[in-house]
C-alpha cells in the first residue's frame, strides 16, 4: 500500500467507522477543540484563562524546543481529552522524571476511562523516554479524579508549596 492509498484509507476510516478513538500527539489543527477543552479545565479549577494564556500554552506545545508537550484523546475526530506533561529534573534521584501538569476530559465523555488511558499512555512514554517515572498533583478536593489516581498510582507523603 503505497502513501496516498493509506491517506485514503485512514480518511476513510475516520469519516466512516463510528467509535474511532485514538491517544495522540496533539497536532496544529486542534487549536479550536483544545481551546475549548483547555477553558473547561481552567473553568474547573476556578482558574481564569484568557488569550494570552491560551496562546503562550499553545506555543508551547508547539515548540520542538519547550519542555512542555501534550497529547489529546480523540473520538470520532473530536477532541474529548488532553494531557500536558514534560520532563522533570528529580535530582534525589540523578534523574529526569516526567510530571504531568494537565489532565482534563470534556464532563460528556467521563466514565469511560479516558483520563486513564491517558495516564497509562504517560506510563509508556516514561518507560520510552527512560524517566520511569510520572508525577502530578490534584486539588484536594477533586474527588472524582482522586479516586481514579489512587486506584492506578502511589500518592505520596508530600505537600505542595507555592511562593509568591
Amino acid at each position: 500500500m503505497n502513501g496516498f492509498q493509506k491517506f485514503e484509507s485512514e480518511k476513510f476510516a475516520s469519516k466512516y467507522i463510528s467509535g474511532l478513538k485514538m491517544i495522540r500527539k496533539i497536532q496544529l489543527r486542534d487549536k479550536e477543540q483544545w481551546e475549548k477543552l483547555y477553558k473547561g479545565y481552567a473553568d474547573f479549577y476556578k482558574v481564569e484563562m484568557n488569550n494570552k494564556i491560551l496562546q503562550t500554552v499553545w506555543n508551547w506545545l508547539h515548540d520542538e524546543n519547550h519542555a512542555v508537550d501534550g497529547l489529546v484523546y480523540e473520538i470520532d475526530g473530536n477532541i474529548v481529552g488532553l494531557a500536558h506533561y514534560r520532563r522533570m529534573p528529580s535530582p534525589l534521584r540523578g534523574q529526569d522524571i516526567g510530571f504531568l501538569d494537565d489532565l482534563f476530559v470534556d464532563p460528556k465523555h467521563r466514565g469511560q476511562k479516558i483520563g486513564e488511558k491517558l495516564i497509562n499512555k504517560m506510563k509508556e512514554i516514561s518507560k520510552s523516554k527512560g524517566w520511569n517515572l510520572v508525577r502530578w498533583i490534584t486539588r484536594d478536593d477533586n474527588v472524582r479524579a482522586k479516586s481514579l489516581y489512587d486506584r492506578i498510582a502511589e500518592k505520596t507523603n508530600w505537600d505542595v508549596y507555592e511562593l509568591k
